[in-house]
């Protein structure tokens, strides 16, 4: 696996078929970045777990908070790692010893560690490392272009506006990442 560049449809295939994700350093600081990604997943339907041992008898929207990865005591689908990558190999360890083992590592934009990547993948894990799930998601859905952001989107077609509630479609298809090439073609047709 290149972990330099996924492809919308490796991004997407653990979007859709993840349902449980334990967030390793889910905050409940309403400022952190891992609050925000974990209410964001949380409002699109998927079923969120904060582990973080500094805020266990807290909760973070309604869902309790959990010291470790084996205390969760029910399958996880993704093990998302909010933490910087020293931890990476230590909790990739504990994840491998879950039973049954989650399906995929996930390490937060800024985390990369190589070694514990592969580890993962050694074991049969889908690895994704240095992204976000709610930026892939948002740019994947479209919901993100509502923002003001540009998400390399291509479509004659706007997607309908997000309501409250509302769960835009990952399976519109998209360019995003590295997969340009009739931008990147249009764009020198229009240099010469």
């Amino acid at each position: 696996m290149d972990h330099d560049h996924y492809s919308d449809a490796y991004i997407r295939s653990i979007l859709t078929s993840v349902k449980t994700i334990a967030m390793v350093g889910a905050s409940p600081l309403n400022v952190r970045p891992s609050y925000f990604a974990f209410k964001y997943l949380a409002e699109r339907g998927y079923d969120m777990i904060p582990v973080n041992p500094g805020q266990v008898g807290k909760s973070l929207l309604g869902k309790p908070f959990v010291a470790s990865l084996s205390e969760i005591g029910r399958p996880v689908d993704m093990v998302e790692i909010f933490r910087s990558a020293q931890y990476a190999p230590a909790l990739v360890e504990e994840a491998l010893a879950l039973t049954p083992q989650p399906k995929v590592i996930w390490m937060q934009l800024g985390v990369r560690h190589d070694e514990a990547g592969a580890r993962a993948e050694a074991a049969g894990l889908k690895v994704v490392m240095n992204r976000c799930p709610k930026i892939e998601y948002g740019r994947l859905s479209s919901e993100i272009s509502w923002m003001g952001v540009n998400s390399r989107t291509l479509s004659s077609k706007r997607p309908p506006m997000p309501t409250h509630g509302m769960r835009l479609s990952l399976s519109r298809q998209s360019v995003g990442g590295a997969e340009t090439p009739a931008a990147d073609r249009a764009a020198r047709t229009h240099e010469h």
